[in-house]
């Protein structure tokens, strides 16, 4: 569960220090460092957290979209709000625009599944500083999704802050396994292998 701890802001240097140890440790001085657009997206159970991540990003230097919701409604449904947001990741990129997306919600399972419903957007289900690297050095994701419920404000902040400052590594295998996902996405098909039982 997102805890009660000290605004953003307050900590934001304490997080920026704790994150850059993280990733100096793990990948070098190989970091991405420039801003970027960030779309995020919530239900119900990630409203008051988006206000701190948006809060947050922007002290980073990213810009901030907020997808929704704005209001906070019990019986709202996530999938439009993550879907938006996951469309405005894939028009970016398109367009050149150096871009990833952030949806959360009580597990971030189903944020994770509505992301994963547009082309061109790899969603990965994020819940520790491994998994947030792997999904962007191996599967070149760009949208990650975290359970709201799941951690701390601190902890969800450092997943992300990880999943964004971690570069794809580019190498072969990946690229080619990732170029697989997208023919299957645009064509039903994975040229030179058989999908049938």
């Amino acid at each position: 569960m997102l805890t009660d701890s000290p605004r953003v802001g307050q900590n934001h240097e304490l997080r920026e220090s704790l994150t850059e140890r993280v990733l100096d440790f793990r990948l070098g001085q190989d970091l991405y460092n420039g801003p970027m657009r960030i779309h995020i997206a919530t239900d119900h159970a990630g409203l008051e957290f988006s206000r701190d991540l948006a809060e947050h990003l922007e002290l980073s230097g990213h810009t901030v979209i907020d997808h929704g919701p704005s209001t906070h409604d019990p019986l709202d449904d996530y999938p439009s709000f993550c879907i938006r947001a996951a469309l405005a990741v894939a028009d970016d990129i398109s367009r050149g625009i150096e871009a990833l997306g952030v949806v959360f919600g009580g597990s971030g399972n189903g944020e994770q599944m509505a992301a994963n419903k547009v082309a061109g957007v790899r969603a990965a289900l994020v819940w520790s500083v491994d998994t947030a690297m792997l999904a962007r050095e191996h599967n070149n994701a760009n949208v990650c999704a975290i359970g709201a419920r799941q951690h701390s404000i601190d902890e969800a902040l450092l997943f992300i802050d990880t999943f964004i400052r971690t570069p794809f590594s580019g190498d072969d295998r990946h690229v080619r396994r990732i170029a697989q996902l997208g023919e299957y996405e645009t064509t039903g098909a994975i040229t030179g292998f058989s999908l049938e039982n």
